[in-house]
This record gives C-alpha cells, structure tokens and sequence, in this order.
C-alpha cells in the first residue's frame, strides 16, 4: 500500500464452499456506510473454485478483494491465517463467511471503539444464532434484499434480537470472544503473533484459545451491545462437532493449563462463567482455605508405569504443598510434571494412564465438580484408587 495510509479496517474471512453466505457477506460489506478506500476484505479461501472467483468479481466495483488461495485441507485457523498475514488495516476484523452485517457496522464500530487509537478487542452480537443447539440438513437461500429490509427495520430503532452471550455473567475475559465476529487492533496482532493455532481440528475452540492469549497481553475484552451482525443458516451436524469441540478443549487445557480453562472444557464456556467464582472458592476450601492455595495435579510414575495424581495442594506459587506426601505416591527421583488443574478437565486422550490416585481433597469438593474430577480420571486412566496421603 506504498503511498497510501493505512484503511481503518482488515476483514478477514475464511472461506470453503459457503458460496451463497459469502456472496451475501459481500453484499453486507458493500453497502457500508464507510468509505470503501477506508477498508479491505481478505479472504482465506481453502479451494480452487471459479465460482468463487465469480462471485468476487460481482463486487470488484465495490470492494477491495483480496483472496489468498490453498487447496490443504481445510482448518478454519489455517483459513483466517492466510488472509491475517495480507492485512494492512489499522483494525482487524474476523468474520465469518457466515455473518452480514448492517451499513452502519464499520463507521459505529470506528468511531465507538478505535476512532482514538484504544487498544480494545471487541466482540460483536450475533443475533439469530443458536449456539450450535441444533442439526441443520437442509437450508433456504434467502436473497440479500431479504437481509436490506430487515436491517433497514433494526438500523430505524426495532430492538436488535438478544445475542445469548448478554444474558449471562461476564467473568473470564476471552470466553466469549468468539471469531464470527470480533475485531482487535493489527499492532496487537503483530507484537504478540496473534495468528490462530493451526492444530486445532474441526469445530470449536480455536477462537476461545485465540482470545485467551489475547487476554494474557493485558488487552480488554468487551461485549459491544450496539455492534452486531446477522448469523446466516448452513448445513450443521451437532454430534460431529460436539465429538471435535471435546478434543479441542483438551488440546486447548494441555496448551494452556489453566483452572480457567478446564472448567469451560468441562461445562461450557456460557456455565464457566457463571460458575467461575464459586469454583476458584471450592479450590480455596477443598485446599485447606490457605490464602491462595489450590488444587492441581501431578503426573509421574509408580512401580515404573505412567501415573496421575490428583487433588494434590499448590501454594500462590504453584508449588506443592506437603510434597513429601505426594512423592511418597511416586517412584523416588523419577521426573514429574505439575499442572494447575483440579481435574475437571484433563489434557490426555481415553486410557492413556496406567493408573491415578486421587487425594482427600477433591472429597471436600462440591458433588457436581468431585464428581467431574472422578469421571475424568476414570476417562483417562485404568486404574483409579482415592488415597490418603497424610
């Protein structure tokens, strides 16, 4: 862009076989209020497809368009990665193929959110969308004029359809920074190499981690009630995405373990957050109630073969409390590994531990989270005893 400053905006799409959501994601983007020089659209398109192509030329008049092209195998980070790294706009904006978004969505989100250069990641409302409650085999193609109607009816003062992430409690910052539609300043990206993580697989999570390190630089995280789009209708199968989104949550607390963490893998990130205080309360106590103890866990090896134990105490340091005891459970001088995490949620695959020896304290936690940890260490481990380690 030599010669020319920077455009407000970056839109970053992934793309791979939506053809009809992203020909009316276009449709939104070109009927904005803003200055069409003042943003970009890139697109990480994971196919070769003329009708793609064809439908980008129908806005060559309108929007700039900028595709990068891949045939791999599609993973929506990898998607959003190659069209991250072509962004030369001020704000990056990640949105899905399958969001529209209302003219007034990029000069509000400007003059609300970054007009004085703030340093703010802000995720968008998402209305008609159902969090991923229900299959979808067939879906009906509304045409644009459709979606022009309706937000001409919301742009004129109807009431915007709640997204479900407002009638919740808002505890852990990057639990609903979900990637359909949230925007985050490029200097961020580029200091810490925000790009997404291509090793989470199939649906889910990906965002939820993006934003936990988003989080970790110190930036805010709002909900921004007066910035929304529309989520458009597509084929959807529960099951299988319910299946990738348990593995990616056990990635994402084997990435980062983190009581934060384990407890949205193992309830939801909508219940994690209304449950967030009463579990870092639960941990205190199930602790001994020392100011800022807390529970973990400690993987090593007893009579040679490959064992976890849980419920073992940690200071505000992470150091354990009363190690003695816990190594007393282990083979001497063999190397352990301590993880912040109660057990509601563990990072290993189905049976992948010889055994685990769970300690006094998960029994002094409340039933729904002792029994999270006992199912958990059933999961991964073939052999589960509760011990006494005093």
């Amino acid at each position: 862009m030599t010669g020319r400053a920077a455009p407000k905006f970056s839109i970053v799409i992934p793309y791979r076989q939506r053809l009809d959501n992203v020909r009316l994601a276009f449709a939104s983007l070109a009927e904005q209020t803003l200055d069409a020089d003042e943003f970009e659209v890139i697109v990480g398109a994971m196919e070769y497809s003329g009708e793609y192509i064809a439908a980008c030329r129908e806005f060559t008049d309108r929007l700039r368009i900028t595709s990068v092209v891949s045939a791999e195998e599609w993973q929506v980070g990898y998607a959003r990665n190659l069209a991250l790294r072509q962004a030369t706009g001020q704000v990056v904006i990640c949105l899905d193929a399958d969001m529209i978004v209302p003219p007034s969505f990029l000069a509000k989100l400007w003059d609300r959110y970054y007009a004085y250069g703030q340093n703010v990641c802000v995720a968008g409302q998402m209305t008609d969308y159902d969090n991923n409650a229900t299959d979808v085999s067939e879906v009906r193609v509304l045409p644009f004029d459709h979606y022009r109607k309706l937000f001409a009816e919301l742009e004129g003062g109807a009431e915007v359809p709640a997204d479900a992430r407002r009638g919740t409690e808002h505890v852990i910052p990057w639990a609903y920074a979900w990637t359909a539609l949230v925007a985050v300043p490029r200097a961020l990206i580029e200091e810490h190499d925000l790009t997404f993580d291509p090793a989470f697989k199939g649906y889910g999570v990906e965002d939820l981690e993006w934003a936990y390190r988003i989080s970790r630089t110190g930036t805010p995280i709002v909900m921004a009630p007066d910035i929304y789009g529309i989520h458009l209708p597509h084929v959807r199968n529960v099951a299988a995405n319910r299946d990738t989104e348990q593995r990616n949550y056990r990635y994402f607390v084997g990435k980062w373990p983190d009581h934060d963490v384990e407890l949205a893998a193992a309830f939801g990130d909508f219940e994690a957050n209304g449950l967030a205080r009463e579990f870092r309360a639960e941990l205190t106590n199930a602790a001994g109630g020392g100011r800022d103890a807390s529970l973990a866990v400690v993987r090593g090896r007893a009579d040679g073969a490959d064992t976890l134990i849980v419920g073992a105490v940690v200071d505000g340091a992470g150091a354990l409390v009363g190690e003695p005891a816990v190594a007393a459970l282990l083979d001497p001088g063999a190397p352990v590994e301590v993880l912040p995490l109660a057990g509601v949620a563990l990072p290993w695959a189905d049976g992948s531990l010889a055994a685990c020896r769970v300690l006094p304290p998960v029994a002094r936690l409340a039933p729904k989270y002792r029994d999270a940890v006992l199912a958990e260490a059933a999961r991964v481990a073939g052999d589960v005893r509760e011990v006494d380690a005093a």
